[in-house]
């Protein structure tokens, strides 16, 4: 089976529906890697540099976050201009070369610098990405695919952690740049010879002032697309905070030291097997049903561990707060690529500024949101837990706000 688009689009090689997806997943897979390989070195990253406070370690996540979204605005209007393909392979060489600056950055602020640039590169991953989803399908199609790729990219957090864990225990921290590196490497060959473009050339948009804030208007005037990706932006804030505080709650609130990274892949793996099942689901039950059920569990599960937490003198027995935790992250599985495939459903005009608006308000807005949940860490799970509770009502009345009120509507 090859892959079907919704227009005709320009001649290239044939990709398979499995390759496509494949391709789309290991793209949205790179990020992942360059935030989760590093989770089990911030320590030791801050120690080799004598940072001595310990939630400045962070920044090493925060700092590709915030380069990684806002470089997303300016590849919008590119890729909907030069195509999708060459601003990826420029994209994927400016990571490359940030990754392997970070390998000899001679202080933690040259590191940063590094991490920043790195970040900037993989921005275009993510544009293309949806951009090339969005130009094959549309609707439920679309958040089914973008389910699929969500399960594959969920593969990294389990793999990741693991990965910089074992390369920790028989080498220096540096070396993670290295794999880094390589894993641009491998996604710069494979789309360099395998990816078609899909931008046909009778829709690319003129590179001009005028038409580029034409397009921008286009994005933040309809309701649709701005309400679900300001949700997005509030709701990824959960995410990034539970990544730049994984590594102190369980080593430090519950003492795992190195295996902690085990019971953060177990995470990622109900993460990943919920979006295979939102995959299947969306078809049955829609996309908005299932997002907008998903969402009010999720608040209601926060605010249960909340409340036990506090009860619990701020940290719950660690088999509850796993239990709990999961059905957190169950939960999330059935929410990123439905507000995704909602927010781009009706920007196919303009697919890759439209990419661009939604990836830089939940990349930039979420990291900025989860850092500043993740900076307050003293030691309980009160203020994560308290951000998780806020961060999720806000992206429900900001759903509302999209929907006019109307809730879990059929599509």
């Amino acid at each position: 089976m090859t892959v079907a688009s919704n227009s005709e689009t320009p001649a290239g090689p044939a990709l398979s529906y499995v390759e496509f997806v494949g391709m789309i997943a290991f793209l949205m897979a790179l990020n992942a890697a360059a935030i989760d390989i590093l989770i089990p070195a911030l320590t030791t990253i801050g120690d080799s540099y004598d940072v001595t406070d310990s939630n400045a370690h962070q920044f090493v996540i925060t700092s590709y976050v915030l380069g990684f979204g806002a470089a997303q605005i300016v590849y919008g209007p590119l890729v909907d201009r030069f195509g999708r393909k060459s601003i990826l392979l420029v994209g994927l060489l400016i990571y490359i070369a940030g990754a392997f600056g970070a390998i000899w950055a001679p202080t933690f602020g040259a590191l940063l610098a590094m991490r920043l640039v790195q970040g900037i590169g993989a921005a275009a991953t993510r544009v293309v990405a949806m951009a090339l989803v969005r130009d094959r399908f549309d609707g439920a199609r679309m958040a089914s695919v973008m389910s699929l790729v969500m399960m594959v990219f969920m593969i990294m957090p389990i793999v990741a952690p693991n990965i910089g864990a074992l390369v920790l225990a028989f080498g220096a921290w540096h070396e993670l740049g290295i794999v880094m590196a390589l894993i641009g490497v491998a996604a710069l060959v494979w789309t360099s010879i395998r990816l078609p473009e899909t931008l046909d050339p009778a829709d690319r948009r003129p590179l001009t002032g005028k038409r580029v804030a034409e397009a921008f208007r286009i994005v933040v005037s309809n309701r649709i697309a701005a309400g679900y990706t300001a949700a997005m932006a509030a709701f990824f804030g959960v995410l990034f905070a539970f990544i730049n505080q994984a590594e102190q709650i369980y080593t430090r609130t519950y003492g795992l030291g190195d295996s902690f990274t085990l019971y953060f892949s177990l995470v990622a793996a109900f993460m990943a097997a919920s979006s295979f099942a939102n995959s299947r689901l969306t078809r049955h039950f829609g996309v908005r049903r299932l997002s907008q059920t998903a969402l009010v569990a999720f608040i209601i599960i926060a605010a249960a561990h909340l409340g036990l937490a506090i009860a619990y003198g701020g940290v719950t027995p660690f088999p509850l707060f796993m239990g709990m935790f999961i059905l957190m992250m169950c939960c999330f599985g059935f929410v990123p690529p439905n507000l995704n495939a909602l927010a781009m459903q009706p920007m196919g005009a303009v697919a890759g500024v439209a990419s661009a608006v939604l990836g830089t308000a939940q990349t930039l807005g979420g990291g900025i949101l989860g850092a500043a949940v993740a900076y307050f860490y003293d030691g309980t799970l009160v203020p994560l837990l308290s951000g998780f509770l806020v961060l999720s009502v806000a992206s429900f009345a900001l759903v509302a706000v999209a929907e006019r009120g109307r809730m879990f509507g059929p599509d």
